[in-house]
């Protein structure tokens, strides 16, 4: 697996500055909504923000038996965190709008964003030889799906005026592996919301929504155990992730409102480097899903005269 690195450390755990644990990065008296939130890096998470002190985290799925299993293990390991789990399918508007309908119902007001939940499938070495209905359904779910749970996070009815929000996505875009059967519909249509998120954030100051989206790194997984051995490589730990998740959605990561980001990536070198830094006040396109090889390109090239 080729790996870009930005930072001279390389994390494969999490560590202190990124630590749900951190008071710098509480989320006491927040409610958090997690999708996929029932298993995998998804059940990681949510323990992240419980960690963090969240007063309440919703987690939403496909599988009502998973999300009840997993509520009733994190009740028991954490007393002090309101958790609900709500069946939903994020591909489906009426699914969607039926579980935001019923959280705006019983006054409950989300701050927290994070959207895991994607279709991973199918995989295979030439594209053209998918079927249609395989391949809209990972654009379904992971486009429109995070589209539609985005839009009606940020115009949620309950939100105060002047609230400020914040979105984690967690998102493989640019990821390139062999062999090549990993180059899927996945990672194409996970790169295309990230990149709609880029844009999102540039009509959104960071003041309003706060934007991250960030790569997990390599995780085996209930998922990712379909598709490969667990000897290929040495995996991640799943509370790298997890806590980046956590770090992602405090005012610490305000300065990469719009970015994406690796959780590899050590945050406190990124923050130091004045190139990185100069480049981000810079580049507009600079961390973002966009062509290889150009910097950034805008309408405003296409106006100026010669």
């Amino acid at each position: 697996m080729a790996l870009t690195n930005l930072t001279n450390t390389y994390h494969r755990d999490t560590y202190p500055a990124i630590s749900s644990t951190n008071p710098s990065l509480s989320q006491a008296g927040k409610t958090v909504l997690i999708t996929g939130g029932g298993s995998g890096i998804g059940f990681e998470i949510v323990r992240s923000f419980a960690k963090a002190k969240a007063s309440r985290i919703i987690i939403i799925g496909r599988r009502i038996t998973v999300l009840e299993d997993a509520v009733v293990k994190l009740r028991e390991e954490f007393q002090n965190t309101d958790f609900i789990a709500q069946q939903g399918d994020i591909s489906d508007e009426v699914s969607t709008t039926s579980v935001w309908d019923h959280l705006n119902s019983n006054n409950i007001f989300v701050h927290v964003l994070v959207l895991n939940a994607a279709h991973l499938s199918p995989m295979g070495p030439d594209t053209l030889k998918m079927e249609r209905k395989d391949l809209m359904e990972a654009f379904n779910i992971n486009v429109w799906g995070n589209f539609s749970m985005t839009a009606k996070f940020v115009n949620q009815p309950l939100r105060p005026v002047g609230e400020k929000l914040n979105l984690v996505n967690v998102s493989t875009a640019g990821i390139q592996m062999n062999p090549a059967p990993t180059q899927n519909p996945y990672v194409t249509s996970k790169g295309t919301f990230t990149a709609l998120l880029g844009r999102i954030a540039d009509e959104h100051p960071v003041e309003d929504v706060q934007i991250i989206s960030f790569h997990p790194g390599a995780l085996y997984s209930e998922s990712g155990a379909k598709y490969f051995d667990k000897d290929i490589i040495d995996w991640d730990e799943m509370a790298l992730p997890a806590d980046f998740a956590v770090w992602s959605a405090s005012p610490e990561a305000a300065w990469l409102h719009g970015r994406f980001v690796w959780a590899h990536w050590d945050v406190d070198e990124l923050k130091s480097d004045k190139e990185i830094t100069k480049r981000l006040e810079q580049e507009s396109g600079f961390l973002k899903v966009a062509v290889q090889g150009l910097t950034e390109i805008s309408a405003t090239s296409f106006l100026k005269k010669k």
